[in-house]
């Protein structure tokens, strides 16, 4: 049986699906990724119209088991991330006797404990594994170590509540079961990240068009995980006050704009203005200086965020750029002004995949790492439809019923009757002489009858007369 894996990743800008499978060995095939648009139903990775949002759900996964025919898709994995995404820390102690040595019951424990932590107002998406402290000193496995106190410092990845009960809500109407919610950023760095990445320190930037999430690692561990509510799509708005619509702003963005371009650049653009008017023509650097104006109150605010995690001074592996918004022409080269480290494009890492029989480019990073988490098969297969029956299989036979044969007619007085021919005989018998020798047999036959019966008669009034004489007088 052949395991299909089935995520959906809910962005701003559209909403991505991929399906594939899973051996019974683990190794995964991507067979197809999707793509539908969620302009206005989803804003800052939130969901927002509920109805379009489950419309267009419902439109990806058709699309989605189109790519396999003769399945159905029942199950699907969802990843989320948006404006109220972020980390907390929850740290849970425990004291042991006197060199008492660390088991895997006491560190199943420890995480029982934390998994029942409430944190007001929020709803828990995610445990990531903690970071142990044996007597205040760091281990990365402590079950076998003897210590008096153990400390494990968890990272919740925590949302609003109504994140999570609109995404139910959806596969409610949709007629989906959810098998898993799993966190987007999270997901995205398994397919992109290196082990080496994550051990020697680095940021993971995912600069979408609602907003931008921040996942950094220190020693193969997640020391936080931030949304920032800055976009590239408020480039976009941005652009319209130079007279143009949110869609030529959009193609502005991406053909003409760029993060480090000069000033001076006066280059003639040819524009599309409002209202169907005749095509008009604004300076290069009239685009780039609304584009750099937006970019830079950007990056200011996800270096805040860098800075306040307190790992900015330690990302030997630098900072990976991903999404939308990393496309714009020399970003790379902005941040790597402003933050002074390294900066590469992220490329998902395709060895984690047996084969895939579609392109994994970087804007599907994170449903590539959604489809790895995957466990449970989101396929339904029917069963093949009966053979049609024919008529005649359906019909009875008819079975022809044997002819009731008259009884023969009674004996008169001990003597038979001249038996009638069968009524279907004289039926067919209906010519002219068959009706002349009808009548005469039936004269003779009368006639005879008559002097039977006559000479009956007869010999009844004889013996009646013989008994009268032998009958003695009174």
């Amino acid at each position: 049986m052949i395991n299909y894996i089935v995520a959906i990743d809910l962005g701003t800008s559209c909403i991505k699906g991929i399906i594939g499978t899973r051996s019974l060995t683990g190794a995964f095939t991507v067979i197809a990724c999707e793509t539908e648009s969620s302009a206005g139903c989803i804003r800052r990775g939130a969901i927002y119209n509920v109805a379009d949002t489950t419309q267009r759900v419902t439109i990806l996964i058709r699309k989605l088991a189109n790519k396999v025919p003769g399945i159905q898709i029942r199950k699907v994995y969802i990843g989320v991330g948006g404006q109220s995404v972020r980390s907390i820390d929850h740290v849970v102690t425990r004291s042991l006797s006197a060199d008492g040595e660390v088991k895997k019951e006491t560190t199943d424990a420890l995480y029982e404990e934390c998994r029942t932590f409430k944190p007001d107002g929020l709803e828990v998406l995610s445990i990531v594994p903690p970071a142990f402290y044996l007597d205040g000193n760091h281990e990365i496995d402590p079950i076998g170590i003897p210590c008096s106190h153990i400390e494990a410092r968890y990272k919740l990845i925590v949302c609003r509540p109504s994140l999570k009960q609109r995404i139910y809500t959806i596969a409610e109407r949709a007629r989906i079961e959810i098998p898993g919610i799993f966190v987007s950023p999270l997901a995205l760095a398994d397919v992109v990240l290196s082990g080496t990445d994550k051990e020697l320190g680095c940021a993971l930037l995912d600069f979408g068009a609602g907003v931008a999430s921040l996942t950094i690692f220190k020693n193969k561990q997640l020391t936080g995980l931030c949304t920032i509510p800055l976009g590239s799509r408020l480039i976009t708005r941005d652009l319209t006050c130079l007279h143009v619509v949110e869609t030529e702003a959009e193609r502005l963005k991406k053909v003409y704009g760029d993060a480090a371009a000069d000033k001076e650049n006066d280059s003639p653009v040819q524009v599309n203005s409002l209202n169907g008017a005749a095509p008009r023509q604004i300076k290069a650097s009239e685009i780039n200086e609304v584009v750099k104006a937006r970019l830079q109150e950007i990056i200011e605010n996800i270096h805040a965020r860098l800075k306040e995690s307190g790992a900015i001074d330690k990302l030997s592996a630098g900072i990976i750029i991903t999404g939308g918004g990393a496309s714009l022409k020399n970003f790379d080269a902005a941040i790597r002004e402003r933050f002074g480290m390294s900066v590469r494009h992220a490329s998902v890492n395709k060895t984690l995949f047996e084969k895939t029989n579609a392109s994994l480019e970087p804007e599907y990073g994170v449903v590539a790492g959604l489809l790895l988490r995957g466990t449970v098969n989101c396929s339904y297969t029917p069963p093949p439809a009966s053979p049609p029956v024919s008529k005649a299989e359906v019909e009875e036979p008819v079975t022809q019923k044997p002819e009731t044969q008259k009884p023969e007619t009674q004996k008169t007085k001990g003597k038979s009757k001249t038996e009638k021919p069968p009524v279907e005989e004289t039926q067919k018998k209906t010519g002219f002489f068959h009706k002349v020798k009808g009548l005469a047999n039936g004269f003779a036959n009368d006639l005879f009858n008559d002097e039977v019966e006559e000479k009956d008669r007869e010999e009844d009034t004889e013996t009646e007369d013989t008994n009268n004489t032998n009958k003695p007088q009174e």
